[in-house]
């Protein structure tokens, strides 16, 4: 089973050389590495080079786009993999075996998707957890309390974003969410939580990075759930209040 993992990037030179070790230090042996880089204006493009230099499997394609979901979109459209995962320049793969233990997942339980924990950490100190988003196994109404799955945790059959499409650019913040309610609102599909912590991201996201944000951010998970006749504001205030829980390590 051949496994594509995408990270876009943009001035990611910080912190994109954690990001690609996480992934080229992985004990599965069958991935594909692409990374989507908006012609950053740092070092970011020189460094991801340096590594593409020594490791076969990694594609490399810089050119501008319209933000994080138009350039994960690209790298959808290339991967080749049958399996398809994002890890973000900001985030790195929890240890060397996660890729692995998806796979053991994918092929054992017969599944469409996998997914996990997730862990914020510390911009500096990355031991430092901040916020843990334990999941759980899926069920169909969690979809109504506003459960998600943490997406930089979730990996699906390539086959799922050729049924279902990749991610909808009229949204700017929260097309990750659309996506996953359009995909796990679909009866037919099994999913399967692998409970450990698949990914650790840095705080300090597009999503809760100012006060402008976060109340796009509702109005775009409203317009999701409304679209995809999930919920309405009951879900979305469900939603918000349940994070509260993550600030408590599990």
């Amino acid at each position: 089973m051949k496994v594509s993992i995408i990270t876009a990037t943009y001035n990611s030179a910080d912190v994109i050389e954690n990001c690609m070790q996480s992934v080229l230090n992985q004990d599965y042996p069958n991935i594909e590495y692409i990374i989507i880089d908006g012609q950053s204006k740092d070092h970011t493009l020189n460094r991801v080079v340096e590594y593409q230099k020594k490791y076969a499997n990694i594609k490399v394609i810089s050119e501008p786009d319209s933000g994080i979901y138009d350039a994960l979109n690209k790298g959808i459209q290339r991967a080749t993999g049958d399996v398809i995962g994002f890890v973000h320049s900001d985030d790195f793969l929890a240890n060397p075996s996660v890729i692995s233990n998806i796979v053991k997942a994918f092929k054992s339980k017969n599944c469409d998707g996998v997914y996990g924990d997730l862990e914020y950490v510390d911009q500096q100190n990355t031991n430092k957890v901040i916020r843990y988003w334990k999941s759980c196994d899926f069920d169909q109404k969690l979809l109504k309390k506003g459960w998600m799955p943490a997406h930089p945790t979730l990996f699906l059959k390539s086959d799922i974003y050729k049924k279902h499409g990749i991610f909808d650019l009229d949204f700017k913040i929260a097309a990750d969410y659309d996506f996953i309610l359009r995909v796990f609102k679909n009866p037919e599909l099994r999913f399967v939580y692998i409970p450990e912590v698949i990914t650790k991201m840095r705080i300090g996201g597009a999503s809760n990075r100012s006060l402008k944000n976060i109340i796009l951010k509702s109005k775009e998970d409203y317009k999701a759930l409304y679209k995809n006749n999930i919920g309405s504001w009951n879900a979305l205030i469900i939603k918000n209040v349940s994070k509260l829980s993550q600030f408590y390590k599990k």
